[in-house]
């Protein structure tokens, strides 16, 4: 497992996360490959999958749409994972 990213806010019902330096390695190719990333909170519950990434190369946002019983509000500021 490794992280992904810490929640910054939720916009338009995604939660926007700050990726971590080494989600994407800082190269365009991991950066496509982080869509459609499964992304999981710390109990390794499955929060949604990332449908966006904006911003700079080396450290940009992504926009992770969540499972409908997710309450978005409850993620700010936790750090999500990937497997």
């Amino acid at each position: 497992m490794r992280r992904v990213g810490q929640v910054v806010r939720i916009s338009q019902g995604l939660a926007i996360l700050r990726a971590d330096d080494d989600t994407t390695g800082g190269s365009a190719d991991d950066i496509d490959h982080a869509i459609g990333t499964t992304v999981l909170d710390d109990n390794l519950e499955e929060i949604g999958r990332v449908v966006d990434v904006f911003g700079p190369v080396d450290k940009p946002y992504l926009a992770v749409t969540t499972d409908d019983d997710v309450h978005n509000p409850s993620l700010v500021s936790t750090t999500l994972y990937a497997r």
